[in-house]
């Protein structure tokens, strides 16, 4: 089993070496509408398998086919003098197909997204999200209710001589409370001679 990186590494130079090949070397037109989507080794390098895609129609496919069965053998040639392996992976062409479906289920979209328009001129605008000076509104809103959810008295506002840690009354409060108790204190003492320990 080879390693994973020799064998991307070989895939790569063996799709380099027959895009060329289709490009500069060989002198037939039905080479023009080949594309090589990419190059699959397997773990033993005894098999490669080369995908490819053809721009046209069935019979410019089919035309395609023929030339790569026919010029197979020097494509091959041509990449064994770079891999520089002792035994060179044999060559099998294999036609992708994932970019017409890629190209048909666009297609799809595009005509369902033209039916929807057509029922609802409005169906984009409503599944858009919101931007620019809307957005910014919308998102103003949200925060002026959260923060009226959350609202609470801020300590800056407040005098802290004012407040009394202790109860939270002001101080104005509790001299009022001490003067009270103080008065309370001497009235008893008067009336019935208590004494006040410590």
């Amino acid at each position: 089993m080879a390693n994973p990186r020799t064998i991307a590494r070989l895939q790569a130079r063996i799709h380099e070496r027959a895009a060329y090949c289709l490009q500069f070397e060989i002198s037939d037109p039905r080479a023009g509408f080949i594309t090589i989507t990419h190059v699959e080794l397997n773990t033993d390098l005894s098999i490669g398998r080369i995908h490819y895609s053809v721009l046209g129609t069935e019979s410019e496919k089919n035309k395609a086919a023929h030339m790569l069965a026919s010029a197979g053998g020097y494509i091959q040639r041509q990449i064994a003098r770079v891999l520089e392996m002792r035994r060179i992976p044999r060559l099998i062409w294999v036609y992708d197909d994932s970019v017409e479906k890629a190209a048909d289920l666009d297609l799809l979209i595009r005509e369902a997204r033209e039916r929807d328009r057509a029922i609802n001129p409005h169906a984009d605008e409503a599944s858009m999200p919101p931007t620019g000076d809307h957005a910014n509104v919308e998102g103003s809103t949200e925060r002026a209710r959260g923060g009226l959810e959350g609202s609470y008295v801020d300590s800056d506002d407040v005098d802290s001589d004012d407040v009394d840690p202790d109860d939270g009354d002001t101080a104005e409060e509790d001299t009022d409370d001490v003067d009270a108790e103080s008065t309370d204190d001497e009235t008893q003492s008067e009336r019935g001679g208590t004494e006040w320990l410590p």
